[in-house]
């Protein structure tokens, strides 16, 4: 199957806490991805030690081919139980997605994972099994694309407790709300966004609880191809751009001057327009047959900032409405953030003589430099990424 798991998540501290006590592991291999979250006992330091070293001991155990009987054994034979209350170190849920789409799933004590199929819930069957003395659930599923799966720890099912709510945000109330703000369209961040800007809402941005959100949507394979800068050697610019037209997926072709060899190279027009849907950013152009076309070094640095953002653990609702807006960058970086699934970047290495002025002193350091960075936050989204210099 040709999928891409979209996964990520966000977390909220306890009030007053800098640490937090819940840890999300992400490990993707050639043939998996594996997502850990693990909720330790408490919260503020102890609780973030334990939380760490359960999920990355489960993380690393299960990516070097240790079975889930292993690594749990390993886990409740090296961390200790709770001498006052006697109970479990860290909660914890492991979710292995193959790439035929088959899923295993373990849960100890953690809420139950939530998924969803075309927008409604559909429950999973679980067997009931014991490892060293453990309950633990397990289950065998198979999803497809566009499914939805929804980790939460319990301070999401507390939310609200002693401020909006008596009884807190429960697990239906969660399960409701996510059915409710499903698009088919919606990426797994913004799922996490939406979900944990609630509970930390009902928590009257004073969390009773650490809490996170861990969304993963499987999704079709899509390919982002850009093309940056002119190449250094003028006769290779009819091969290149062939190359670069042949590719799978969306074309982006960043630069005045990248433009006008795309052009030439493809016998296309270049239809421009003068449109300022943001007065930093410059407009945008069109070549039939490219899906953007772009200004280079200004458009590509606003799209980074918007990149660093949306990968930041701080970031707001603002940082995802950016995406929608209709400049380059916007336009930009939402091609590249949420609808790509990798991403091949053709980096032109001539200087452009555009940029010779000595008012506007960019040159070709500055252009490797943001597509780098670039690279970096796409790689961090768990996006494969390709850097070609011509």
């Amino acid at each position: 199957m040709n999928i891409f798991v979209d996964a990520d998540y966000l977390s909220l501290n306890k009030y007053n806490e800098e640490l937090c006590g819940d840890k999300v592991e992400i490990i993707r291999t050639e043939d998996f991805v594996i997502v850990v979250l693990a909720d330790g006992l408490g919260s503020g330091v102890k609780a973030n030690i334990l939380a760490t070293l359960t999920s990355k001991i489960i993380g690393t155990m299960i990516s070097m081919g240790a079975s889930i009987d292993e690594a749990v054994d390993t886990i409740i034979n090296t961390l200790p139980v709770c001498n006052e209350r006697g109970i479990a170190y860290s909660t914890f849920s492991i979710l292995q997605i193959f790439n035929s789409g088959e899923c295993y799933l373990i849960e100890f004590d953690n809420p139950s994972i939530i998924r969803l199929i075309k927008g409604r819930y559909v429950d999973i069957n679980r067997q009931v099994r014991e490892i060293n003395g453990k309950l633990i659930k397990e289950s065998r599923f198979t999803i497809n694309t566009d499914d939805i799966l929804v980790m939460v720890s319990d301070g999401a099912i507390h939310a609200g407790v002693g401020h909006i709510l008596n009884l807190g945000w429960q697990w239906e109330n969660i399960k409701e709300y996510l059915e409710r703000i499903y698009r088919k369209d919606i990426s797994a961040k913004n799922i996490s966004m939406l979900l944990l800007e609630v509970c930390d809402n009902l928590y009257a941005k004073k969390p009773g609880d650490d809490t996170t959100v861990v969304t993963i949507k499987v999704r079709n394979c899509v390919q982002v191809s850009v093309m940056i800068g002119p190449p250094v050697n003028k006769n290779m610019d009819q091969s290149i751009v062939s190359r670069f037209i042949n590719e799978d997926g969306k074309k982006i072709v960043c630069g005045g001057t990248t433009s006008q060899i795309v052009s030439r190279e493809l016998k296309k027009e270049i239809s421009t327009t003068l449109n300022y849907f943001d007065e930093k950013v410059p407009p945008t152009a069109k070549i039939e047959g490219i899906d953007l076309t772009t200004e280079g070094i200004l458009t590509m640095g606003k799209a980074l900032d918007y990149a660093k953002r949306y990968v930041s653990s701080e970031n707001t609702i603002k940082d995802f409405l950016d995406l929608n807006k209709q400049d380059g960058a916007s336009k930009l970086a939402k091609l590249l953030i949420d609808e790509s699934t990798s991403v091949k970047f053709i980096v032109g290495r001539a200087i452009n003589p555009a940029h010779q002025n000595p008012e506007f002193p960019l040159d070709l350091g500055i252009k490797l430099k943001l597509v780098g960075e670039m690279a970096n936050c796409l790689k961090q989204l768990g996006k494969k990424v390709t850097l070609e210099y011509v």
